[in-house]
């Protein structure tokens, strides 16, 4: 089930302070005389309790982990995370696939298993991955439905979206854009957000070039990461029913 990000409400009671005689009337007083010693009630004033930030877990591979990136503050995940004010933790092994073994030998079910169930995000993006282009891909519906249920079933109250393979060269690998046509219908049929960077033509021969350093076994520079943040942010916005951009109002 979604799960729904209420905005922080605070409950204030009106405090009503009796403003206590001053001096003792040697003869009697008048009505509005005594009203006037009374002091009007007056309400507290309330504390508002800061709403927390909407979290993310972006689950992925060499591209989630900023591979070419200077550093992780620069890598897409927690650039798209300053774009829509959101908590990022971002997951990512080198090589790593749903059918591919990753740098540290991880494939995406092996490292689903390893997730902390404590961490309790929002939003899971599971991104990827190119590097199963060289795998049997009768294989990938079978592996890439295990990852996402077992995501669902540690993260049950999150929404889970699929971020397709983007290419890192063109012309498109014929084995990538088979790969993002297969997760596609998968995720339609499990009935999660799938975002294709192919679809969308987030890369072009236009663009590519400034966006992937040929020099990095063609991963994103930090231009690259910062021009993918914006078009996930912009995507993840558009997606409804999608909790943190739907705040229920009481």
């Amino acid at each position: 089930m979604a799960r729904a990000i209420r905005p922080a409400t605070v409950v204030c009671c009106a405090l009503a302070a009796l403003a206590s005689l001053t001096g003792c009337a040697a003869t009697p007083q008048s009505d509005a005389a005594a009203t006037d010693r009374w002091q009007a009630p007056s309400a507290a004033t309330p504390t508002p309790t800061p709403t927390p930030s909407p979290s993310m877990l972006v689950f992925g591979d060499s591209w989630t982990r900023g591979m070419a990136a200077t550093d992780t503050a620069h890598a897409y995940p927690h650039l798209t995370g300053e774009l829509l004010g959101w908590d990022v933790t971002a997951l990512g092994e080198d090589g790593s696939g749903y059918l591919h073994p990753g740098e540290l030998g991880g494939f995406y079910g092996t490292r689903v298993a390893e997730l902390n169930p404590d961490l309790d995000p929002d939003v899971v993006i599971v991104q990827g991955s190119v590097n199963d282009r060289n795998e049997l891909i009768s294989a990938l519906p079978r592996a890439a439905r295990a990852v996402w249920r077992a995501v669902e079933n540690t993260y049950p109250e999150a929404d889970v979206i699929i971020l397709g393979p983007a290419p890192s060269t063109l012309p498109l690998d014929e084995r990538v854009e088979e790969i993002d046509a297969v997760l596609a219908d998968l995720a339609a049929e499990a009935g999660l957000g799938y975002i294709s960077p192919i679809a969308e033509e987030w890369l072009t021969e236009a663009n590519i070039g400034e966006y992937i350093d040929a020099s990095a076994a063609f991963h994103p520079s930090d231009a690259g990461h910062a021009y993918l943040a914006e078009r996930l942010a912009a995507d993840l916005a558009e997606l409804d029913p999608l909790s943190p951009f739907a705040p229920v109002t009481e």
